[in-house]
């Protein structure tokens, strides 16, 4: 792969011994992004990267004198209250800042000595999201989860004919989006129950988890200059999970015909590290598109998107209800699946949002949509495996059909594949509050 240089090598090993133990999310070939600060403090949030077990303030390892010229200028970008600064300089200088950091941190190297005193462990440590979110668009890119959605609200035209040619998107809403450990009241709003004339405006009954990776953009473009394909990877800064809580009684009522509004915009949950495409480079695959399906418009499509614009991400779900919380009992894990199964690939999320002139800027998000794959156990949503509510799903003694009050949902994501070193994305941790009525 033309993506793959000397980070990527399966044999480093890191002289932050936990980055070297088996099934850590963030060996020395991830060294993912975000902003921490020490719990209990109030010192400033500041830029840090996920080494094992513990995050290197890159705030105090820049003040070491370890980091020089360039290296030591995007440093001092990333080192702030947000990574906006960072994400703005581009995919050049965000892969020099990832090879320094990973010769800085291997085993054996001189830097060890100055910048161990950097470290921070992470479980002493909280988030604040990782940028200033200017504009979050959700994406609709998993045939699997369109056509089961379809299936619910629209059986006689489950998908509708636009969705094979255009990634379809809606603007949400970013002042709701919160960092892994969210907690947030049950969304109230307009809900017509079943066979009633008049709406009601209650607690939604409904409620429900969107199994999702978040897209940072990196570079942005001019207003009135598209970004063609070929240059969209370029463009993403990186990737974390996102959890895109939605009203499903809400939405039933008010999605036509501009689509969602009040029930998806009360809460957006995000998993506080960004892993960068350069990282995830091993784990690319091919897209495609089943035989018979029409071929993307020229815009959205290029040799490198078909060839490997497809990442294999696995992803898991789990429900950790109060009675289990409370006695001790693991989350229940109710859903496995993977990116590769998304009808449209990242890079042409990019090129679609901005084919009209639409302008993207350093730190806006872009989601996937619910990634649901196409056997059972893969559903990215309850909607989904409970059937519009019909199936409920067991859970260790209990069911749940949608969400409870005191209910915590946890998603996961990871790569792996023979010859490379684990890449994971952490996790995303929401829960969700009674109502304020």
């Amino acid at each position: 792969m033309a993506h793959l240089n000397e980070t990527h090598d399966p044999t480093l090993r890191s002289w932050v011994d936990s980055a070297n133990a088996h099934g850590t999310d963030f060996p020395i070939q991830n060294l993912p992004f975000g902003v921490f600060r020490r719990k209990g403090t109030s010192e400033p949030f500041r830029g840090g990267v996920a080494i094992g077990d513990r995050i290197l303030d890159l705030r105090a390892a820049l003040a070491t004198g370890v980091f020089s010229g360039e290296a030591a200028d995007a440093l001092a970008a990333c080192s702030g209250e947000t990574l906006n600064g960072f994400m703005a300089l581009g995919a050049d200088a965000h892969s020099l800042t990832r090879s320094v950091l990973s010769k800085s941190l291997v085993a054996g190297c001189g830097a060890q000595s100055r910048l161990a005193g950097c470290l921070v462990a992470q479980a002493e440590c909280e988030h604040a999201l990782p940028a200033a979110i200017g504009d979050y668009t959700d994406f609709y890119t998993s045939i699997y989860h369109a056509t089961a959605i379809g299936r619910l609200f629209r059986p006689d035209s489950p998908l509708l004919p636009n969705y094979k040619w255009v990634p379809i998107g809606y603007h949400g809403r970013s002042s709701t989006i919160g960092v892994s450990g969210q907690a947030f009241p049950r969304p109230i709003g307009q809900v017509l129950a079943p066979g009633g004339s008049e709406p009601d405006v209650v607690p939604s009954r409904r409620l429900d988890y969107e199994l999702e990776l978040g897209v940072f953009i990196g570079a942005g473009n001019a207003i009135g200059s598209p970004i063609p394909i070929a240059e969209a990877d370029d463009h993403v800064f990186g990737v974390c999970l996102l959890n895109d809580w939605s009203a499903r009684d809400i939405q039933a009522w008010e999605y036509q015909p501009l689509g969602p509004f009040l029930a998806k915009n009360f809460a957006t949950t995000i998993s506080p590290w960004i892993v960068t495409l350069e990282a995830l480079a091993p784990f690319r695959t091919a897209w495609t598109r089943p035989q018979g399906d029409p071929p993307p418009l020229p815009y959205l499509a290029g040799a490198e998107v078909a060839s490997e614009g497809a990442f294999d991400i696995r992803l898991s779900v789990a429900i950790e209800t109060a009675k289990m919380r409370d006695g001790g009992r693991p989350p229940v894990v109710v859903a496995r699946t993977s990116y590769r199964h998304a009808y449209w690939a990242m890079s042409q999320l990019v090129a679609h949002h901005t084919v009209n002139g639409c302008a993207l800027r350093p730190g806006d998000l872009l989601g996937t949509g619910t990634l649901s794959g196409p056997g059972a156990g893969e559903e990215g949503a309850l909607i989904e495996a409970t059937s519009g509510g019909k199936k409920p799903v067991a859970l260790d003694g209990e069911t749940r059909t949608f969400l409870e009050d005191g209910d915590a949902v946890i998603m996961r994501g990871w790569c792996e594949r023979e010859g490379f070193a684990r890449i994971g994305l952490g996790e995303v941790v929401g829960c969700v509050l009674p109502a304020n009525v």
